[in-house]
């Protein structure tokens, strides 16, 4: 499904995971508690249920998404919960928004997989940030395919990171229902200890 079939679905309201009422990711609740609020990069935001969050909680957050519809959508919540969000629209997968180098405490890639977007998005961790991502992945007996990952290939892309969570099985997620691979990521900080390194490790 390109950008323009994404569009469509946002502006006819018929994409029930983008639900005003949708609750954020799990994973991002939980991670994002045991952290001190401070820049965070939602990647492929969709309508923001999870940037909203953010910014809800202190965080300053940038939210990206290649949909004008949902990213309208997005700007017509954070006025209504008086929230300041700053959304842009730009296609990820054509490189139309750079992420800076060493800018960002937590970055977030949900639900979307775009396999070359992980080494900007290491990049833009300042030392001790955070990289949180999921992605479904194919079931018994699928192959993996452009949008889904196989077993074991998202933690490939954090060699030599700390990973303070991993997970691969059944969505905890209510608005995905798909087998899904999760991880949470630290960037190399030598100069403190990390509030996070209590997360418990989820091996499935």
């Amino acid at each position: 499904m390109d950008i323009h079939d994404w569009d469509q679905r946002y502006r006819s309201g018929v994409r029930p995971a983008e639900d005003p009422e949708a609750r954020p990711t799990p994973l991002l609740i939980d991670t994002a508690n045991r952290l001190r609020p401070g820049r965070a990069l939602d990647l492929a935001c969709g309508t923001g249920r999870n940037a909203l969050w953010l910014a809800q909680n202190g965080w300053r957050v940038t939210a990206v998404d290649g949909s004008p519809a949902a990213i309208g959508i997005l700007k017509q919540r954070a006025a209504a919960s008086a929230v300041d969000v700053d959304a842009r629209i730009a296609d990820l997968e054509k490189g139309e928004y750079r992420i800076e180098p060493s800018t960002q405490d937590l970055i977030i890639i949900c639900y979307y997989l775009q396999r070359d977007l992980f080494e900007p998005a290491k990049r833009g961790l300042v030392a001790g940030g955070l990289l949180l991502a999921s992605a479904h992945i194919a079931e018994p007996g699928e192959e993996p395919t452009y949008k889904r990952l196989r077993r074991g290939e998202l933690e490939s892309y954090f060699q030599g990171w700390d990973i303070l969570h991993r997970y691969e099985g059944k969505s905890n997620d209510p608005a995905h229902r798909r087998p899904v691979a999760e991880i949470v990521a630290r960037k190399a900080d030598t100069r403190r200890v990390d509030c996070c390194q209590s997360i418990p490790q989820k091996v499935c």
